[in-house]
């Protein structure tokens, strides 16, 4: 090689190492509009970063600061849900999943997922995995069996895994097998204090059973709204019975069996996080918590921050919302959910965002009777093999699609106007989330190192921009 060749050889090295000027950088926006005129829908052209005065409204993003993780966004996969889809025919199974899980075409890239231990309220009937006739008992767990399970939940999982082998599930209970209970019956109770041992012993049979059939549970929640005796099935637990349960019980029971399921607390309302906070000051239960899970039926997402900055070491997750919509709805509402549980959870140290459920039928079904949920729509309208994509589904999308697990937040300029949040992927991209939840069109920019990009959003839209 000449020392000319050389000359030239270790500039094009170095121009192919040299970053790339923001100026010559593009954004592109993916929209979804409130009249459905776009639904996640990339706009054409690009978004260029100037050398512009900020002018108007800005959103200033700063990759130097840097918040929690994120582990993903997704929905319940409840019982009802996986019953529907297991229900359709093949080619539109398949069709279905690989939409939801994949990111190829136009795959969601759902990376998150919540199933219920035992049946929940949408389930077209109760069960547990060590149902017995009144008045037996069996706290060596000899007649645990996942059986009911096995008809549509397992097998959808199993299919859903094919797509996306590193889903993160969560699994929470409904309640614990009636003849551990006080009632005896689905709705309501407490677990009685001699079979905490016998429970613990549940968990650990159904973490190691799910595990022998492929499906890694990620991480539980000792109840699901442990505050709330009014579902079918339910059961109330108090915070001082929970960190007893932990630390005496289900802690040492998992480290014995060499169970590495993370245990969240508490799994209901952001308007008492008071409950998180004894359990997490309790020595013996916190060495067992990873963290603690909220839903925001009640209180705001400000709680998220108290538990935060208690416990700083101690993760955050967003375990459950609501977001429905009837089908056939004209308007989807769809900036208030995006700004008030993706952007808000995010914002404030959640690594992860769940929606309650992933699937009903057209009368918002299947679901247990007296206590049930009669009104949760879900995500997607599923009536044979017809799909209908509500609200709750673009909710996710507008983040799952372009923020894997592994990205990490990023800051950005708060704005009441428009809220935002952003975050960096594991392969350097940035993205923005922003609702636009006024009744007019917004214009403003944004702002990356130093450059700036001019867009708008229409009243009521959500957009996604990435670059």
């Amino acid at each position: 090689m000449t020392r000319r060749d050389l000359s030239i050889w270790c500039a094009a090295l170095v121009m192919a190492f040299a970053p790339v000027s923001l100026s010559a950088q593009q954004a592109s926006l993916w929209l979804t509009t409130p009249d459905r005129s776009a639904l996640l829908q990339k706009q054409p052209g690009s978004l260029s970063f100037s050398e512009s005065a900020a002018q108007g409204q800005l959103i200033d993003v700063d990759d130097r600061q840097r918040y929690q993780t994120i582990d993903g966004f997704g929905f319940a996969l409840t019982g009802g849900s996986a019953q529907l889809i297991a229900h359709m025919d093949a080619e539109s199974r398949v069709a279905l999943l690989k939409e939801l899980f994949s990111t190829e075409g136009n795959g969601i890239g759902v990376s998150y997922l919540r199933v219920s231990v035992g049946s929940s309220d949408m389930n077209d009937h109760v069960y547990s995995y060590d149902d017995l006739p009144t008045g037996q008992t069996d706290v060596k767990m000899e007649e645990f069996s996942l059986d009911p399970d096995r008809a549509d939940v397992i097998p959808v999982l199993k299919q859903i895994l094919t797509i996306n082998p590193k889903i993160k599930i969560l699994a929470s209970p409904w309640s614990a097998p009636l003849w551990m209970k006080t009632t005896g019956v689905a709705r309501g109770g407490v677990l009685k204090p001699e079979y905490f041992d016998a429970y613990a012993l549940y968990w650990v049979k159904y973490v190691q059973g799910m595990k022998a059939e492929g499906i890694n549970i990620d991480a539980m929640t000792i109840q699901n709204e442990p505050l709330n005796e009014k579902n079918t099935p339910s059961m109330l637990m108090l915070e001082s019975e929970q960190a007893d349960f932990i630390a005496s019980h289900l802690g040492p029971a998992f480290k014995k069996a060499g169970i590495k399921t993370k245990v969240v607390l508490y799994d209901h309302n952001l308007d008492h996080p008071a409950y998180p906070l004894a359990i997490l000051k309790d020595k013996k239960a916190n060495k067992y918590v990873d963290g603690t899970g909220f839903h925001l039926y009640g209180g705001t997402v400000e709680a998220f921050d108290q538990v935060h900055n208690a416990f700083p070491k101690k993760n955050l997750y967003f375990t459950e919302q609501s977001v429905t919509e009837r089908p056939g709805t004209a308007e989807m509402r769809i900036a208030q959910p995006v700004a008030q549980i993706v952007i808000g959870a995010t914002r404030h140290w959640s690594r992860n965002v769940l929606l309650w459920n992933l699937a009903a039928d057209p009368q918002a079904g299947p679901h247990t009777n007296n206590g049930g949920c009669s009104g949760c729509y879900g995500a997607l309208t599923i009536d044979g093999n017809k799909v209908t994509r509500l609200v709750a589904y673009y909710t996710i999308a507008q983040a799952s699609k372009f923020v894997p697990d592994g990205s990490v937040r990023i800051n950005s300029q708060p704005s009441d106007a428009l809220p935002n949040v952003a975050f960096e992927t594991p392969d350097g991209k940035t993205v923005l989330l922003v609702a636009n939840t006024a009744t007019a069109q917004a214009e403003f920019g944004v702002k990356f190192h130093g450059k700036i990009f001019k867009t708008s959003l229409p009243a009521g839209s959500v957009g996604t921009y990435v670059w």
